[in-house]
């Protein structure tokens, strides 16, 4: 009886996260390429001191980072969706921004082209930050699964049988940051999901966002070409 109680005590004692962790990095570069894209923009495509927005991103990274190595991940998630909402806020302005930048013509054409460009990119990564932050309850709710079978996007191994993802050395699969990106890149090219079926409503309430956004920049872009031609 005090053996058994001794092990409940060590038990209780012992990190109650022994679950392998997705790697983080790829998101944090993401968030500072975003950052380093917006510096990129010209003047007229920015709102306030250029240095605002980056100081603002890097405020809530830092925290952000800080509570996920302490292990406060409740906390970690609002700070999450705060660097998130930021990124989502700078783009939406910027986008906007551009359009009424067109009729003006106050800057460059190349100008122009190039920070299209880099909004298109930015859009990219922004949602692809939304869709890895939101699926199956966020990074942190499905690190503790032994393997991804439930969430927003249905990924080609949620279909495959057990002897094929053994087969495929994938009988842990769950999906990172890399998915994500794939995910938005094909959203913003194809303008719909290409192999992930869509099944929340909160996913294609993002995704038809994105697409929009994608349409809106490819069409500035053509059509800013065709002026310049």
């Amino acid at each position: 009886m005090v053996q058994d109680s001794l092990e409940t005590l060590r038990r209780a004692e012992e990190p109650a996260e022994q679950y392998d962790q997705e790697p983080r990095w790829p998101a944090f570069i993401a968030v500072l390429a975003v950052g380093g894209l917006y510096t990129a923009l010209p003047e007229a495509l920015t709102f306030g001191p250029r240095w605002l927005f980056p100081s603002v991103v890097l405020t809530l990274l830092v925290p952000t980072v800080v509570s996920h190595h302490t292990g406060r991940h409740r906390l970690n998630a609002i700070f999450g969706f705060a660097v998130d909402g930021v990124l989502t806020l700078g783009l939406i302005i910027s986008v906007i921004l551009l359009i009424s930048a067109l009729p003006t013509r106050k800057e460059a054409p190349e100008a122009l082209l190039i920070s299209a460009a880099s909004l298109w990119t930015t859009n990219i990564l922004v949602f692809a930050l939304w869709y890895w932050r939101l699926d199956a309850g966020g990074p942190h709710q499905r690190d503790k699964r032994a393997k991804h079978v439930d969430g927003a996007f249905l990924f080609p191994q949620m279909t495959m049988s057990e002897k094929a993802l053994r087969e495929a050395g994938q009988e842990d699969w769950s999906p990172n940051f890399i998915d994500y990106l794939f995910l938005a890149f094909n959203t913003s090219t194809a303008f719909s999901p290409t192999d992930v079926p869509v099944l929340a409503k909160w996913a294609k309430i993002l995704m038809m966002l994105q697409s929009l956004l994608s349409l809106l920049i490819i069409a500035l872009l053509a059509a800013r070409a065709v002026n310049i031609l």
